[in-house]
């Protein structure tokens, strides 16, 4: 395997208190002027902090990339397919509620707070004003999060949580479905009937605000989120990964279902992606998938909330699981890969050590011009043919 030669973390900011207190005291006037009252932005930003450790964790990058079996595999495991069965059950009133009002399936709704919090496990431990403050200080992102401090303090103001009660994450995502500040406030709703948007301590606030969201991005009750299939020898893989095609055409290409079976002939619209390449798992994804993503942009994310809702729900495992032994590939690593394409006329983009759609896209056009199969992915092969060393199994 390819070690990482050097580390790519930035330092922490170096933010003095000075520095930090007079930002505070710019984003209080600017709270004040978006219509937070006085005495909350006083109180709130009086007992903010510079919190060293979320500036070390907004800049660390992993030094290896995730594989798609161990990105899956430890979010779609027996014991949280289990607990997610056992919840269905308990919750099954209050989801079914959720269901009606917003056309989400009990199962996806589940998935999405199994995957967020390990089912309200876990919400984080960061003072959420703590941490917005420090990343709006910080001049990385001081727009986003600057933004995200003020609806924060919006949210504490209307009176849906005490300031010393708002934790969560080190980026300020909270509650039992980890929304961001901007998003609570267009999407939380009061299920309950308390007078409160709680997604801390309310269930039913949580998966009704989870379902609004899903519903406000598009989910279409009618359909899934797409489904595992088989390939016929000798596919042409230049066709995952971007472009959709009707079920029907999927059909004619010689795609099966999971089981071999011949595809609906409807004018459905579908996108075939192969996470893993050619030895893993193909998906083809409807639009439920897209909306998916509007929660979390990952590919990995969006199929692994669909493999768990269709588990939570009976369905078995994965047909054809990812391979396991399929090495993680250090930053560095990809950043050589990706210059060397560049050189040789196969436009990676920039080298960044990020394997996303251009460099796949590159990928796929080098394998198709030197014989080897076409799927985007990074393999022993590839490396090879590209003549870098390093690749271990």
């Amino acid at each position: 395997m390819f070690a990482s030669s050097s580390a790519l973390a930035a330092p922490a900011s170096d933010t003095s208190n000075e520095a930090f207190n007079a930002c505070v005291a710019g984003l209080k006037d600017k709270a004040i002027a978006a219509g937070v009252s006085r005495p909350v932005a006083d109180d709130v930003l009086a007992s903010v902090e510079h919190l060293d450790r979320v500036i070390e964790l907004d800049r660390r990058q992993p030094e290896f990339t995730t594989t798609f079996a161990d990105y899956l595999n430890r979010r779609v495991n027996p014991r949280r397919i289990e607990q997610g069965r056992l919840l269905l059950e308990e919750h099954q009133e209050l989801l079914q509620r959720v269901t009606r009002e917003t056309g989400v399936p009990p199962a996806y709704l589940l998935a999405f707070w199994g995957l967020e919090t390990n089912f309200g496990s876990y919400f984080g431990r960061m003072s959420v004003p703590s941490a917005l403050a420090t990343l709006a200080c910080d001049p990385r992102r001081s727009s986003f999060f600057t933004t995200q401090l003020i609806a924060a303090l919006q949210i504490i103001d209307e009176g849906a949580i005490a300031a010393e009660q708002m934790e969560g994450s080190w980026a300020g995502a909270m509650g039992h479905v980890q929304f961001m500040p901007t998003v609570f406030l267009k999407h939380a709703v009061d299920a309950d009937g308390d007078g409160r948007r709680d997604l801390w301590n309310s269930l039913p606030d949580a998966m009704m605000s989870a379902g609004q969201f899903l519903q406000s991005m598009g989910w279409d009750p009618d359909y899934r989120w797409g489904r595992e299939v088989q390939l016929p020898e000798g596919f042409d893989y230049s066709l995952a990964g971007h472009g959709q095609r009707s079920l029907a055409q999927w059909r004619e290409l010689g795609i099966t279902d999971a089981f071999g079976q011949p595809l609906d002939d409807l004018e459905l619209q579908a996108k075939l992606i192969v996470p893993a390449g050619h030895r893993g798992p193909a998906f083809l994804v409807y639009k439920n998938f897209r909306v998916i993503m509007g929660w979390n942009r990952s590919e990995y994310y969006a199929i692994s909330v669909g493999h768990l809702a269709d588990r939570i729900a009976g369905a078995g495992g994965l047909h054809n699981p990812p391979p396991t032994d399929t090495p993680a590939l250090s930053r560095d690593i990809i950043k050589t890969l990706q210059q060397s394409l560049n050189r040789q006329g196969f436009s990676a983009g920039s080298a960044d050590g990020i394997l996303g759609p251009a460099t796949r896209r590159a990928i796929r056009q080098f394998q198709a011009r030197n014989g080897l199969t076409a799927d985007g992915y990074p393999d022993q092969r590839l490396f090879q043919a590209l003549e870098l060393d390093g690749w271990t199994q």
